[in-house]
């Protein structure tokens, strides 16, 4: 049988992968419907390969232009905009969603397919970040399938068929650490954007790559873990793993350690997620672990990623908070790639905007949609005080901003700036 996937976030770095799975295997999968951003070029060549019945694209603009480029030999429908995601998302040929849009942007279109019935691969982790409890309430109403095609979580899931849920005790994810796990402390004021999106291991987008930098991604996959697997948050650890070669850990109450292993390669578990219960003979290398070397896993610094140790306090706090922590995060990245503000003020930005707005209990989408917006107002005048406050060069001269320590969490900076 067919597996009809509609994909949201087509032309990013997920997305290109699904494809390559879904090429790969022809007999196996059926693109029904794609949802990209502006990246029209891409789009009008993945419309051209794969014959989907809709697509989206961001704005009325882009889709106008990609439908005089398209001609009239597609016949499919073009949307635009968050009602064309949920389009596409809720088409009725599809089965499956992947949901690989970046950002909160994945939240409502995702729910809308669980709502209409769909399986979901998960790389967004956004949709349980700020709506955990509502979706994977969402997801037992509806009884579909939810799995994770995000590399640490597709390999919880992997190993956890080792033993019973009820024998857990741990989860433990793994983390490359990104590009500057040995910095010092002090140093880390003077990184750029640059050399921030330049992640030792993995190819990602740009904003994943930054939060992969400050590690406040990792900080987003626990509050996911937790509702994901259903595990208390003081059960899951980090810990990091410079070579990524371990994805993920489980630990069973009898000490037994399930380690699910691979090449760093998005496709493994993207392959593992679309075809589950079966797996997939891919064409990708195999893991050598003769030449591997020395596999290392050290605990992470949280003076240096305070952003991590925020997510820990965020998800206990629960609520709305976890909206407000995403949607800080989303706009400190932007503010940092646009040089608005320096490396560490990202998690600045972030803690300061959590500190500042109330936590409530939500009881719809609504609610969530509501603190995400506060989270992003809020977060945009904390980054317009800070570029205020200094000149936007960066250099050892810039004094950073005096902002109080925020949320329990203590992110003064230290040393010589």
């Amino acid at each position: 049988m067919i597996k009809k996937i509609s994909l949201l976030g087509s032309t990013g770095s997920i997305g290109c992968n699904v494809l390559k799975i879904v090429r790969r295997f022809p007999g196996r999968f059926q693109v029904v419907g794609l949802a990209a951003g502006s990246n029209i070029t891409l789009l009008r060549d993945q419309v051209e390969a794969f014959n989907p019945q809709i697509i989206s694209v961001a704005d009325e603009e882009p889709a106008r232009q990609l439908s005089k480029s398209l001609g009239r030999q597609w016949r499919g429908k073009i949307a635009w905009g968050r009602q064309g995601n949920i389009e596409v998302a809720t088409h009725q040929e599809a089965d499956t969603v992947v949901s690989a849009i970046v950002g909160g942007a994945g939240l409502i279109p995702t729910y809308a397919a669980i709502e209409a019935g769909k399986n979901i691969a998960l790389a967004n982790k956004e949709t349980l970040v700020m709506a955990g409890d509502l979706v994977m309430k969402a997801v037992k109403r509806h009884k579909v399938e939810l799995l994770p095609i995000d590399s640490e979580h597709n390999a919880v899931f992997q190993a956890l068929a080792a033993g019973r849920r009820d024998d857990v005790n741990k989860i433990i994810l793994t983390a490359s650490g990104g590009p500057f796990r040995q910095q010092k402390l002090a140093d880390l004021w003077q990184i750029t954007p640059e050399q921030a999106l330049a992640h030792p291991n993995w190819s990602m987008g740009r904003k994943i790559s930054i939060d992969s930098a400050t590690m406040i991604n990792k900080g987003l996959e626990i509050i996911e873990a937790k509702w994901l697997f259903d595990i208390p948050v003081e059960d899951i650890e980090v810990l990091i793993h410079p070579q990524s070669i371990v994805h993920s850990m489980v630990e069973f109450r009898d000490g037994s350690v399930i380690a699910q292993m691979g090449i760093p390669d998005m496709q493994t578990a993207i392959a593992y997620a679309l075809s589950y219960p079966e797996r997939l003979k891919t064409v990708l290398p195999r893991l050598n672990l003769g030449r591997c070397g020395d596999l290392q896993f050290s605990t992470p610094d949280f003076a240096n990623f305070p952003g991590l140790k925020l997510a820990y306090q965020v998800c206990k706090k629960g609520g709305t908070l976890p909206a407000i922590f995403n949607a800080a995060n989303e706009i400190a990245v932007e503010a940092f790639l646009a040089e608005k503000i320096r490396f560490p003020e990202i998690s600045l930005v972030v803690a300061e905007t959590v500190s500042r707005l109330m936590s409530r209990e939500p009881t719809d989408i609504k609610m969530i949609l509501e603190a995400d917006l506060a989270g992003r107002v809020q977060a945009e005048s904390i980054v317009t005080a800070f570029a205020m406050k200094k000149s936007l060069k960066w250099g050892k001269e810039i004094a950073c901003p005096e902002i109080p320590p925020a949320a329990g969490v203590d992110l003064a900076p230290t040393g010589e700036k």
